[in-house]
């Protein structure tokens, strides 16, 4: 009978701990989209049903990155980007530079040269004047070697969340995402949120629908992210809860074995790892 009442207590223990956490969750889920300007009103974002993709929808393996308007001649340098100066003819004046922090490469016979927010095709034309006074008509070519001054984040419940490089001024949603490995099943795809960080402290943030994008084809909702920001992609509200009453309902089934099970589990445990 005491062992009876103990069970009984536990199960209470976990029910009343999954509600308290389900509120919980449903309290930071509103929070979170308090602080965006969309046009989703909080009740309805918490009471959205966790929607995933069909079978004959679009999965990770057919979908890929769209690099059909990627034009380099566009992309402005940065510090820690590498350029690859090439002259015809003159290998004195060629060779491989990184952008320091400070934005300058140093060029061999000039020194240190800005580079910062110069195109290709404009420090092609920077080189040309440069060494004019050395080469007659010099022939200069620009090449982008490595492109890592510009960077985006997405977070959150993707495959491989993390740092991502940009090889143009901005880069979609959908791009950054399918970068990121695609939104698991956890995710709450249609609460996702683009945060623009602010050096005053006031940082912007905004609903996407990213279930729309990858999956239903709207366009529209599509939006470009610029360098430094952000793509959140919480999880669901289910997903929370599991995920904080899976340790207590391990230990409750180890409280719910008798001795003997739980002496053999151990035992077993022992023989493994001695083997």
């Amino acid at each position: 009978m005491r062992n009876k009442i103990s069970l009984f207590a536990l199960a209470l223990v976990v029910f009343v701990l999954m509600f308290y956490c389900l509120a919980r969750a449903e309290q930071d889920d509103l929070k979170v989209i308090d602080t965006t300007n969309a046009t989703l009103t909080p009740s309805v974002a918490a009471r959205e049903p966790v929607e995933q993709p069909e079978s004959n929808l679009v999965t990770a393996t057919s979908v890929v990155p769209n690099l059909a308007n990627f034009d380099p001649t566009k992309y402005t340098l940065g510090p820690d980007d590498v350029i690859e100066i090439t002259v015809l003819r003159h290998p004195e004046f060629s060779g491989t530079y990184s952008v320091n922090q400070e934005g300058k490469i140093q060029y061999k016979f000039v020194g240190d040269l800005e580079v910062t927010g110069f195109t290709k095709t404009k420090l092609e034309e920077k080189v040309k004047e440069i060494i004019s006074s050395y080469v007659i008509n010099p022939e200069v070519n620009v090449a982008i070697v490595e492109f890592k001054s510009k960077v985006i984040y997405v977070l959150g419940e993707v495959g491989t969340p993390g740092k991502f490089y940009m090889r143009s001024e901005s880069i979609p949603v959908r791009e950054a995402v399918v970068q990121a490995g695609l939104p698991t099943l956890a995710a709450a795809m249609r609460r996702c949120l683009l945060v623009t960080p602010d050096k005053s402290g006031k940082p912007k943030s905004r609903l996407v629908d990213l279930y729309s994008v990858l999956y239903g084809g709207d366009l529209k909702k599509n939006v470009e992210m610029r360098p430094g920001e952000v793509l959140y992609v919480p999880a669901t509200v289910m997903a929370k809860i599991i995920r904080v009453i899976s340790p207590v309902t391990q230990t409750v089934g180890v409280a719910a074995s008798g001795p003997g099970e739980v002496s053999t589990g151990r035992s077993n445990v022992t023989a493994l790892v001695t083997k």
